[in-house]
């Protein structure tokens, strides 16, 4: 008789402490977490020397013009225009380290996204939170700043009361954390679903070689569909930032 156990989801994303314990121990997701910091430094840091030689760019460094030229042109010029070329470095690296980040859901012997841990996207959200009110507030002063969150223009002046409101909670508080949800929720998702076929396809490959054949097929494509989801999180996690910012920088009139 087949019997299917699947982990708990506590067991997938929670770790044993291996160094410390509390709130500063150590286990696989902080060192996933640090190891996504030293491969994006790593990255760009082979690539920028392999520029100053001035030969014909290949291998890392075509990579990483390719990552600069997609944040130029597909985030910062869409979203932010020609001003916000000067955080071009800012938003390279967190696009580039979001999907690190994410890509480990994939690698075998790692399979766990660092994502899928509330704290890391929080975090990240926390430092567009940041960046966007301070530009706006050293763009447009601090009264200039708060008075086009809560006064938009365009906006009958009997609803200015509710809109205002709206605004403020949405530029104070929603937008950190659904930027934090979104990528947590979407990379746990995956991860579950990357799980769940993997746990059935052993069980039935226990049982039944034929059997298995489904759920194996689907787990192979989930996989290369979760390469996809990588890349695509990374990318609005960073447009998102870029329009935050952006609209921090250019407020409407």
């Amino acid at each position: 008789m087949l019997a299917l156990e699947f982990p708990p989801v506590s067991h997938l994303i929670e770790w044993p402490d291996l160094l410390g314990s509390g709130p500063f121990a150590v286990n696989k997701v902080v060192l996933l977490m640090w190891l996504a910091v030293a491969l994006t430094f790593v990255f760009f840091l082979l690539a920028a020397r392999k520029a100053e030689t001035g030969l014909v760019p290949s291998g890392v460094q075509n990579v990483a013009e390719a990552v600069v030229d997609f944040v130029r042109n597909d985030v910062i010029l869409q979203a932010m225009g020609p001003d916000g070329m000067r955080f071009l470095p800012f938003l390279v690296t967190v696009f580039t380290f979001v999907f690190v980040c994410n890509v480990f859901e994939i690698i075998p012997g790692i399979q766990m996204p660092v994502t899928a841990r509330m704290a890391i996207p929080m975090f990240l959200a926390l430092v567009v939170w940041v960046t966007y009110n301070v530009i706006g507030i050293a763009k447009q002063g601090p009264l200039g700043y708060f008075k086009n969150i809560l006064v938009p223009p365009g906006v009958p002046v009997a609803l200015l009361p509710l809109i205002g409101f709206i605004e403020f909670i949405s530029t104070i508080f929603v937008r950190p954390f659904a930027l934090a949800v979104r990528l947590f929720a979407n990379m746990l998702a995956g991860h579950l679903l990357l799980v769940t076929f993997a746990v059935l396809a052993s069980a039935l490959f226990e049982s039944t070689y034929v059997g298995a054949v489904v759920p194996g097929g689907m787990l192979i494509a989930l996989t290369g569909f979760e390469l996809l989801v990588a890349v695509l999180q990374a990318y609005i996690f960073v447009i998102l930032t870029a329009v935050f910012v952006g609209g921090a920088m250019h407020p409407e009139h």
